[in-house]
């Protein structure tokens, strides 16, 4: 799926970044981050239906770029 926004990533470690992907303006799949990231940020996982799977030698992400979405469930 194309990333909607920028995401950090530290290269030399694979990150599962709690996503939500969604239709955009067009009709078209995007995936975007929840928002903070942190261990202690609850709010982010109940809002997310994905992860956003950022593999071991990636570095950072541009808008439009392509990753990898593990879906939580089924979308509605």
């Amino acid at each position: 799926m194309p990333a909607a926004t920028a995401l950090r990533k530290v290269p030399c470690r694979t990150e599962y970044q709690r996503g939500i992907l969604a239709r955009d303006d067009k009709g078209e799949w995007v995936v975007r981050i929840t928002g903070q990231q942190g261990p202690g940020v609850l709010r982010s996982m109940s809002e997310a239906n994905c992860f956003i799977v950022l593999e071991h030698g990636r570095g950072e992400v541009e808008a439009g770029e392509l990753v990898q979405v593990q879906l939580f469930d089924g979308l509605t």
